[in-house]
């Protein structure tokens, strides 16, 4: 996204603040004593609101309880610091809509936002806890029930929006959601900044996920999440999830801290990532994954911290639609430091990611594509990464004369860990292109069986200023097999 495209952006939602008018929630008759449902008296604010020129729906201190409501245009709710609106505990109180149910629902609406130090509370686990007993009598039906865990479907978001124009989430607290904490689709002109998601109460709880979106500002904000952090996604062959800023966030997660490709059927595109720290996360600080078909071009990494992360970057093509094969090309990733530890990163929280695709020693980092899919133009430099080493041989060896046996999972979910044991412990690259290293610095604390760089089926790839630290005795830092054009600088 060009700087204009962001200034345009902030210049708009300062111009939809400045000029307008605020009404009181009390006004209403919307109560702020935690108990009494207030569904009805919100929506009918929203909507005078919106039929008498727009302003903000302000809620002072106090505790408001309610179900589905739905933002309309011009209206935006602001929330004053001790207000918390909070879901209700009732399923039947929120509306299931296009198969996704959420507190705050927003079709095909513009000039919208949620501002101000307020809180949203989902009361996500009480809710979802609500829905299973109703599951269990019968009243609500999920085909797809799987250990007591309801479909994320049937589960309400705090925030879904589709379609919309304008939109701002600004200043507030977002927790606790019974499914994903807040999903925006197919909005352009969106701007989330400031904002604190604690999002860990509940299974799939993602922070915010980003679906099809055009012209996207995400800064400055704290993620804490159960599931994927900031998680971007494509639907639909006819979109693309592109223009998108992702700047200064502090992130946490079960699952990986910045990703795409969850679904990436139309693709990624004009995606710029500055820094960021990811921290105490499980699976991989960045993941950009094309496995439906969609393309990933144009993405820059910039300045990112990755502490007590299991993994670092993971780059994957796939085709797990049979015959849709996407491509990814053009990736800078430039600035990183990296601490990889030998424990598992999220150990203790109260949703921790499954410990999955076993036996396998720990990966750093992984570039893969597919063998008439190469992953293309990618600029790796200045990147700084620690390793624990003391990879097991006994446990999960795949040696560099097995490099055939490495599965390539053409249709499985993308995970840096789905190929389990790899035989790099830094970097490993299979079906790639186009690659360079530049001031790439490679520590490891004990030493381990494997190769510090793994080159597989890799065409053109150069290093300057590569340098590997590796207690014991000294192997060659780069392995290639089925390689060529292969030059060290």
């Amino acid at each position: 996204m060009h700087t204009k495209t962001a200034t345009t952006i902030a210049l708009l939602f300062l111009s939809l603040t400045a000029f307008s008018k605020d009404y009181k929630a009390s006004f209403f008759g919307i109560e702020s004593n935690g108990i009494a449902l207030n569904t009805r008296s919100i929506q009918k604010a929203i909507d005078h609101i919106h039929e008498n020129g727009g302003g903000r729906l302000v809620f002072d201190v106090g505790r408001f309880v309610t179900g589905t409501i739905y933002m309309k245009s011009n209206v935006t709710i602001h929330l004053e610091e001790g207000a918390i609106l909070l879901g209700s505990l009732n399923p039947f109180d929120y509306d299931r809509n296009r198969y996704w149910t959420a507190m705050i629902f927003a079709y095909d609406q513009e000039n919208i936002g949620i501002t101000g130090k307020g809180v949203i509370d989902g009361r996500g686990y009480q809710v979802a806890q609500n829905v299973l007993s109703m599951i269990h009598k019968g009243i609500i039906k999920d085909k797809d029930l799987k250990n007591d865990r309801p479909n994320e479907g049937l589960r309400p978001q705090n925030i879904y929006f589709k379609g919309c124009k304008n939109v701002t989430i600004q200043g507030i607290i977002i927790k606790n959601p019974a499914s994903w904490n807040q999903q925006y689709e197919q909005c352009k002109n969106l701007l989330i900044e400031n904002i604190a998601v604690d999002s860990k109460n509940y299974w799939n709880n993602d922070g915010i996920d980003i679906v099809d979106c055009d012209s996207v500002m995400v800064r400055n904000n704290y993620i804490d999440a159960s599931d994927d952090a900031i998680c971007l996604k494509s639907h639909q062959a006819d979109f693309l999830c592109q223009n998108v800023k992702i700047i200064n966030n502090m992130i946490r997660s079960s699952a990986s801290g910045i990703k795409f490709g969850t679904f990436s059927i139309g693709g990624f595109k004009n995606i710029e990532i500055i820094n960021n720290t990811v921290f105490d996360t499980y699976r991989s600080a960045i993941t950009f994954a094309a496995v439906d078909g969609g393309i990933i071009e144009n993405i820059l990494v910039d300045s990112l911290r990755s502490l007590n992360t299991g993994n670092v970057i993971f780059l994957r093509i796939g085709e797990r639609r049979p015959g849709k094969i996407g491509s990814m090309k053009n990736i800078r990733i430039s600035n990183v430091y990296a601490e990889v530890p030998a424990t598992k990163a999220d150990a203790g929280y109260l949703y921790e990611g499954p410990v999955e695709d076993l036996p396998r020693n720990i990966s750093p980092v992984s570039i893969v594509g597919l063998p008439d899919a190469l992953i293309e133009n990618i600029v790796l430099k200045n990147i700084e990464i620690h390793y624990p080493g003391g990879g097991n041989p006994k446990y999960a060896k795949v040696g560099l004369d097995e490099l055939d046996k490495i599965p390539e999972h053409r249709a499985e979910y993308p995970e840096f860990s789905m190929f389990k044991e790899l035989p790099a412990w830094g970097f490993y690259i299979r079906h790639a292109k186009g690659i360079v290293f530049e001031n790439v610095d490679l520590h490891c604390e004990k030493e381990d069986y494997r190769t510090p760089i793994v080159l597989d089926d890799v065409h053109g790839i150069i290093f300057k200023g590569l340098k590997v630290k590796e207690p014991g005795k000294k192997k060659k830092p780069v392995y290639s097999h089925n390689s060529s054009d292969v030059k060290n600088d």
